[in-house]
């Protein structure tokens, strides 16, 4: 190693903005799984609204499985807002760099800056990888690989730890979905690898370019052994749930593992009912529509309270519930004991409410 490499290595374990909130964080066992950061040191861009970024964590960081995501915070407005990315790398990487690639959202205050303007040198807050959308340890014999938009990047860390460590892909079907051959991310290194590797099968399906959606059909024609093969799906929220319902009639869902980007929502009820949230930690108060997250209502409101997944799943989100009724929005469940625990994320407001933020 040489000396620039060494002192560049020295400054990447103690690099941090030297604010008082961040060693707050540093200390707040809350934070605990957040407290590496990670530099910029390459960006590529992929597609017209995707992008990767390739990161080098400080001290501390430990290597992840393939298919694992990670908390990924970006300052915006003065604020830190944290999302969870799927890593796209393999694991162990010579460079001891890892790899996110992120795909620009409409109204995604933290995708868009990622992708448009996050530059070389900006170190960003980064979590520990997690996650159990991940291989077995013995390596599968022939996985078959469900696929749409940015959906490919977990089953990406995959196929690249096979090269990687094997050299070689082993009997893999892969059906990849995408409105038009230019909105593949990745769309070079999947083709030379459909090209290199011989039991690597690619079927790519553009679903606004005369290509249909996933169906029963076109599953027989792409991968006839679907129903020996165990499977790896993520992507839209409409490629999931045809896949699941099909694995279901099946009667073989035990052979499905399924990623979200976004958590399943329970249809809107009567019962939604506008009102008024206080957050009371905070000496804020917002209006609520009974139907948007309590997490959104809150950061609009100009707070930005600890969250990772954005999907009920991490409870880096959890507050108490001091007064009033929240609806889980995946179930429709209410929540209405003072102290009960609330995901803000996943929940709305019914009525007037306070909670402990």
């Amino acid at each position: 190693m040489t000396l620039r490499s060494s002192l560049a290595s020295l400054a990447d374990m103690f690099a941090y903005p030297l604010r008082h909130s961040h060693y707050v964080e540093l200390v707040n066992p809350l934070w605990t799984s957040h407290a590496l950061m990670a530099r910029v040191v390459a960006v590529r861009e992929e597609t017209a609204d995707s992008r990767t970024l390739t990161l080098r964590p400080g001290a501390g960081w430990r290597s992840h499985r393939p298919g694992q995501f990670v908390r990924l915070g970006v300052p915006i407005g003065g604020q830190r807002h944290t999302r969870t990315y799927s890593i796209s790398s393999a694991p162990d990487r010579e460079d001891g760099c890892i790899t996110v690639t992120v795909k620009a959202v409409a109204e995604g205050r933290v995708s868009q800056r990622l992708v448009r303007q996050v530059r070389v040198g900006e170190y960003l807050p980064l979590g520990e990888p997690q996650g159990d959308f991940v291989l077995p340890e013995s390596m599968p014999v022939h996985p078959l690989f469900i696929t749409g938009g940015s959906g490919i990047t977990p089953v990406m860390s995959m196929l690249r730890n096979y090269v990687q460590e094997y050299e070689v892909v082993p009997d893999t079907v892969h059906m990849h979905y995408a409105p038009h051959a230019k909105d593949v991310i990745f769309g070079a290194e999947l083709e030379q690898m459909a090209t290199t590797q011989r039991h690597y099968q690619l079927q790519r399906y553009y679903t606004q370019d005369g290509g249909a959606h996933f169906s029963a059909a076109q599953l027989e024609a792409a991968c006839p052994d679907w129903r020996e093969r165990e499977v790896w799906a993520c992507g839209p929220a409409s490629l999931l749930e045809a896949v699941e319902a099909h694995w279901q009639a099946a009667g073989l869902s035990h052979l499905l593992r399924v990623e979200r980007f976004h958590a399943p929502l329970a249809a809107a009820t009567a019962e939604a009912a506008p009102g008024r949230v206080t957050f009371a930690g905070s000496a804020a108060e917002a209006q609520s529509d009974g139907v948007t997250s309590l997490l959104l209502i809150a950061e609009d409101a100009g707070l930005n309270p600890k969250h990772g997944c954005r999907m009920g799943i991490c409870h880096g989100c959890d507050t108490k519930l001091v007064s009033g009724c929240v609806r889980d929005l995946r179930n429709g469940d209410l929540i209405a004991e003072p102290g009960d625990t609330v995901q803000v994320c996943v929940c709305s407001a019914v009525g007037d409410v306070e909670l402990a933020l």
